[in-house]
């Protein structure tokens, strides 16, 4: 539940939220990782572990996981710290823009407030939220720019206090409150810094007293003392107004916790105990399975959980220091989904992006993830034979266990069986470097993208080489080659690489250019094989990049640019036409013609199977269009759906659940669709739920996108009609392929996407069916192939 509040405060702040509907995102599943652990604190009998986005709890009595994101309503922004009040059981969240989430656990909602990151006084480079420390129903949070006191109470802002001279900002990294006291350990030789909580004034950077100059990281209170660790990595003692050196910390700590009596430091390498006498308990370094670095930690009931970077929460007893638990959720390696792929009964997901000018900088030593049988299973880059920036993924349509994946830098990889066994590069294949005079010992195989025709054969494009274009046979190892040449004459200066590859039903291969526009290749072409459509003439913005392409059930290619979306409608008659050009998709907003998509960055389109389009962009979310693109079915952003980013790298429909995965630059989302492919027969058609029971609440709603609810009728053809009778005969609903669709705005109580119908129960009176057996009886209207089935409906 994601709950909406407005409110209005005088004194600093106004609260403004966004939100989006719980109907909506029941069908979004979230795919985080959760290896990257932000921070660690504890709540009653369980711990908070804050990942990049997202956050776990772990209940220690249960081992029960239980992860809360996006789809929960968290904001999907970059987390930097996180508290949990036991007082009001609220776990409040604080990231890197100066947003707040306030999750409650009692009713699982999440309140986002969005105060600091309105206010116009506070740069955006100051809004980071540093540190929550709650004194007497208040939070006080430490932020860039100074101190600001939220109340659980009112859940409403209260104060904010800039130290700095003459009320400049300064970031306060903790506070801790002693004797009424509250101190703040301040950077930029600002110092430790205190003030009397009785003073009213505390808004004057008068009030507040320099303790000690220098830079201080943490500021905890223990045993009626106050510790802070300087710049110099020595923990000081505050008591009273006595100021003393303990010792020194072989490393500046990441975090400073105070768990059950314990101060506990975290560096990168280790993580020291300390009982309430500054002595050390225990310290906890990597060892040679977990060999990572530390973030955070906590101690609860003994067990000390530990933050890492690489493997989620690392546990153990306070007094053994030997060996570990890991603890986290099932997730892919990284959030940073780049491509994903869907094609098999296996979800793939690479992570190695490449620059806007097909430059693989920085170099990506990541691995590879595979979602099966609903369970992440990751292959690290030690098991990936060196390859690095691995981009676009094609599954062997005749082979599912067997997978290539381009490595932008050093060429393909060839998976089987979910193991990596080939890296083909200039030595071993006829893939090949890009050569560079001025440095002639590069060696650098750029393969973008990769695609397989209906006779087997893989296709790939190489961006500055001559033979651009590979062809290989995973039957025979054979590989074949093909030049450019005739347009392209410098490939290392004139073309700067291929974004895409696409092949149709003629065996074109549409490729997408970075300089030349849009290519075509055929080389059962005998004569001139390779033209492109490159000039404004052509109806081409200037200086745009074909970054996607997709080709749908007509056979006409969707392009997506740097700056909008064509489509070249005749691609079958393609080398026929002397002067080939694209067309806009010109559409009517509120009674105005106007450009789809107009100056979009466009990253990637997909087809689904009622031949509509998901368009992903650059920034401005994921869109589903009508097959016409004349309608938007959806447009999901950040602001109305689960998506944590509205930068959006690939898009894949998984064919056989309907299900459309969304990979953007903070992690991979699901979205439950509903569509299907169409089948070859109705051999496998099936209606479901069967039967229909009353505690299912799925009959009599509107809205037939909801997949979660109504009957849904699968394994359908392409063109089907499909009549459904009581038992006596009487007609009660039907629908028509390409007619009664989903997408349509006819409010439908029957309709068909592609391989799947969904019946909302109701007649042709718009009322909901009484109980009884209904009869399912679909016609092919191409093959005349028929099959019945029987629902049954209880009420």
């Amino acid at each position: 539940m994601h709950k909406t509040v407005f409110k209005t405060f005088i004194l600093v702040f106004s609260l403004s939220i966004s939100c989006y509907s719980q109907e909506v995102s029941s069908l979004w599943q979230g795919h985080f990782s959760y290896n990257n652990i932000v921070d660690v604190v504890k709540g009653e009998n369980k711990i908070y572990a804050a990942a990049e986005n997202a956050v776990f709890e772990y209940n220690v009595l249960t081992s029960e996981l239980n992860t809360i994101s996006t789809v929960e309503g968290l904001s999907g922004e970059e987390i930097t710290t996180i508290y949990y009040s036991d007082v009001y059981q609220y776990l409040l969240i604080g990231y890197e823009t100066g947003l707040i989430d306030v999750y409650s656990e009692t009713d699982e909602s999440v309140l986002t407030v969005v105060d600091i990151i309105e206010k116009q006084n506070i740069p955006p480079t100051n809004k980071r939220i540093n540190h929550f420390y709650e004194h007497e129903g208040l939070i006080y949070i430490s932020t860039d720019y100074g101190i600001s006191v939220y109340s659980l109470d009112g859940l409403e802002f209260g104060d904010t206090y800039f130290l700095g001279n003459g009320g400049s900002q300064i970031t306060v990294n903790q506070v801790s409150i002693l004797n009424n006291e509250i101190y703040a350990a301040c950077l930029n030789s600002n110092g430790i810094k205190k003030a009397d909580l009785n003073n009213p004034n505390l808004i004057d950077f008068m009030q507040w007293q320099t303790v000690i100059d220098g830079d201080y990281y943490t500021m905890s209170t223990i045993n009626n003392r106050v510790y802070s660790v300087r710049s110099n990595r020595a923990l000081y003692q505050i008591d009273g107004a006595s100021i003393s050196v303990l010792f020194s910390l072989p490393l500046l700590p990441l975090d400073a916790e105070l768990t059950d009596s314990n101060l506990i430091f975290s560096t990168s390498n280790t993580v020291y105990v300390y009982n309430e006498n500054i002595q050390l308990i225990n310290s906890f370094q990597p060892t040679a399975d977990f060999n990572t670095n530390f973030t955070s930690a906590v101690v609860l009931d003994e067990f000390i959980y530990i933050g890492t970077e690489d493997f989620g929460v690392l546990s153990t007893q306070i007094t053994d220091n030997s060996s570990y638990i890991d603890i986290k959720p099932n997730g892919p390696l990284f959030n940073s989904a780049y491509r994903v792929n869907t094609d098999s009964e296996t979800v793939w997901v690479s992570y190695g992006d490449y620059s806007a000018s097909i430059n693989p900088d920085p170099l990506r030593s990541r691995g590879l993830s595979y979602f099966k049988n609903e369970e992440w299973e990751n292959i690290p880059f030690d098991s990936v034979l060196g390859a690095r920036n691995l981009s676009e993924i094609s599954v062997n349509p005749f082979n599912f266990n067997q997978v290539f994946i381009s490595a932008v830098n050093d060429g393909i990889l060839e998976i089987n069986d979910f193991e990596p066994t080939v890296l083909y590069n200039q030595d071993n294949s006829g893939l090949e470097s890009l050569f560079n005079p001025s440095v002639p010992n590069t060696v650098s195989i750029r393969v973008t993208d990769s695609e397989f025709d209906t006779n087997g054969l893989l296709w790939s494009v190489t961006s500055r080489v001559d033979r651009a274009l590979k062809s290989y046979d995973p039957n025979t190892g054979n590989w074949q080659g093909y030049s450019f040449s005739s347009l392209i004459e410098n490939p290392l200066l004139d073309e700067i690489g291929f974004f895409e590859i696409e092949i149709d039903n003629n065996g074109t291969k549409w490729i997408g250019s970075y300089s030349n526009g849009l290519l075509a290749y055929n080389e059962n072409i005998a004569t001139d094989p390779l033209r492109n459509i490159s000039t404004e003439a052509q109806n081409i913005l200037p200086f745009t990049r074909f970054t996607a392409l997709a080709l749908d059930d007509r056979n006409q290619l969707w392009i997506g640019t740097t700056k909008g979306l064509r489509v070249l409608f005749n691609t079958s008659g393609f080398y026929d036409d002397p002067n080939p050009s694209l067309n806009q998709i010109i559409i009517l907003e509120d009674g105005i013609p106007k450009e789809l998509l107009e100056g979009q960055s466009i990253t990637d389109i997909e087809v689904d199977g009622s031949n509509n389009k998901w368009v992903a962009t650059v920034d401005s979310g994921a869109f589903y269009f009508s097959s016409d693109g004349q309608n938007t079915i959806y447009h999901f952003t950040a602001d109305n759906s689960p998506l944590p980013s509205n930068r959006i790298n690939d898009i894949a429909l998984d064919p056989n659940n309907g299900f459309v995965y969304i990979a953007t630059t903070r992690g991979l989302m699901s979205f439950k669709a509903g569509g299907s492919k169409p089948e070859d027969t109705l051999e496998n058609a099936f209606v479901y739920p069967n039967p229909v029971r009353p505690e299912y609440n799925i009959l009599g709603f509107t809205d037939l996108n909801d997949i979660n609810k109504g009957v849904k009728v699968s394994g359908l053809t392409d063109r089907v009609n499909i009549k459904i009778t009581d038992i006596e005969g009487n007609l009660v609903a039907e629908a028509q392929s390409n007619v009664n669709q989903r997408s349509s705005n006819v409010n439908y109580n029957f309709a068909i996407d592609g391989g799947t119908a969904i019946w909302n129960g109701k007649n042709l009176a718009n009322s909901v069916v009484r109980s009884g057996v209904y009869l399912i009886m679909i016609s092919d209207l191409d093959s005349f192939e028929t099959k019945v089935l029987k629902v049954l409906i209880v009420r």
